[in-house]
């Protein structure tokens, strides 16, 4: 199986380094010298990692015959692509590759059938599952642990505990202002007593 694992940025220097996005909870592990990348577009690789190193918290990769600043340009907004074992697992327990969690059947604690994990939607401060319900409409269900309560791969299910008006539109709204308007009422209606 193969996973994109990091986009190589804009060229940094004049010695065929470039920036790196990286895409893996892994670089270590993916993006180490040595490592076989293929790549998308196909034309531009593969690429061999020759050097890595870390400045002002961006990667710089160099890649073996990259050796000015025009060949690391010619390489920018390429995908960088590993393979791995589709039965591999990450080092810790409570991370999950994407291909393991799409497909995966959605229920709720009490076995609330929600739906089916479509996609994984990576954004800046967390990852959502896109859920498919069985009536084709979609939910966006937040992968976190006070939501998403067990994946259990074996059984091919994720269970959620979603607030409410999640998954539902029996959302409790509770506002300061609401309960003001109450009191304020409560009130009225002693000043008529």
């Amino acid at each position: 199986m193969q996973l994109v694992v990091a986009r190589i940025g804009r060229a940094h220097g004049i010695k065929g380094e470039v920036t790196v996005e990286v895409r893996t909870d892994e670089p270590e592990l993916r993006l180490g010298p040595g490592a076989v990348l293929a790549t998308d577009p196909a034309s531009a690789g593969p690429l061999t990692i020759e050097t890595g190193r870390v400045h002002s918290g961006r990667l710089l990769l160099r890649f073996a015959g990259v050796h000015d600043r025009t060949g690391a340009e010619a390489l920018r907004n390429t995908l960088l692509i590993a393979d791995v074992d589709p039965d591999e697992r990450p080092e810790d327990e409570d991370e999950y590759y994407d291909h393991q969690l799409i497909d995966l059947d959605v229920v709720t604690a009490d076995g609330t059938e929600v739906g089916r994990i479509t996609e994984i939607s990576h954004l800046p401060t967390q990852d959502l599952f896109v859920v498919e319900r069985p009536d084709g409409s979609e939910v966006y269900v937040p992968f976190v642990s006070e939501i998403v309560t067990d994946i259990d791969l074996d059984e091919q299910r994720a269970v959620i505990d979603p607030p409410p008006g999640l998954i539902d539109d029996r959302a409790e709204i509770a506002s300061a202002r609401d309960a003001d308007a109450e009191d304020g009422a409560a009130e009225d209606a002693g000043d008529e007593a």
